[in-house]
């Protein structure tokens, strides 16, 4: 079950919700629109590798915006806090971003119930693209649950900016784990 905008709207101010800032105006009947943030990250090198940390440089985007360039991926990040512990969050491409070629999520669209901070913008387009800091490229929805909560306590709890892939630290601990 999806909430509506209503929904959203009162389970927000009811404190079940976190969105901040909360701006009645990006309600939409069932979507809260998302803004990006200040600053975009991407990798450095050409190959990226699960089993170690792979250099990341974080950039600001200034008033002329940022290219996107095809065959990349671009960690951008909400300005929003968002998070629950009686909702799933799920993050969507607005349409209109995705008619110009953008995804704002490449997969990964889930986020726990329990987790809370910016949300990391997985950003990809098919030509290039700028974007600006403030545009609203994403949106999320809630979800209701059933069954007891298991709520996040993961390495990208409380996120802030655009978060590189932790995955390493997953094999590291299994690898520890296994020894």
């Amino acid at each position: 079950m999806i909430l509506t905008g209503h929904k959203i709207r009162e389970e927000h101010a009811a404190g079940r919700l976190t969105i901040e800032p909360f701006d009645p105006a990006q309600l939409n009947p069932n979507l809260y629109n998302i803004t990006l943030g200040p600053a975009i990250g991407y990798y450095t090198d050409a190959v990226l590798d699960t089993r170690r940390p792979n250099a990341f440089k974080t950039v600001e985007i200034g008033p002329e915006g940022f290219l996107l360039e095809p065959d990349r991926i671009y960690l951008g990040h909400s300005v929003e806090v968002i998070g629950s512990n009686h909702y799933v969050p799920t993050m969507h491409s607005r349409s209109g971003f995705a008619r110009m070629g953008g995804y704002a999520h490449v997969t990964a669209d889930l986020i726990d119930q329990g987790s809370f901070g910016q949300l990391t913008h997985m950003l990809r387009v098919v030509q290039p693209l700028v974007i600006y800091p403030g545009d609203s490229i994403a949106q999320v929805d809630f979800r209701a649950v059933l069954g007891d909560p298991m709520l996040y306590q993961g390495k990208y709890q409380g996120s802030r900016g655009p978060m590189p892939s932790q995955i390493h630290r997953d094999t590291a601990r299994a690898m520890a784990a296994a020894a």
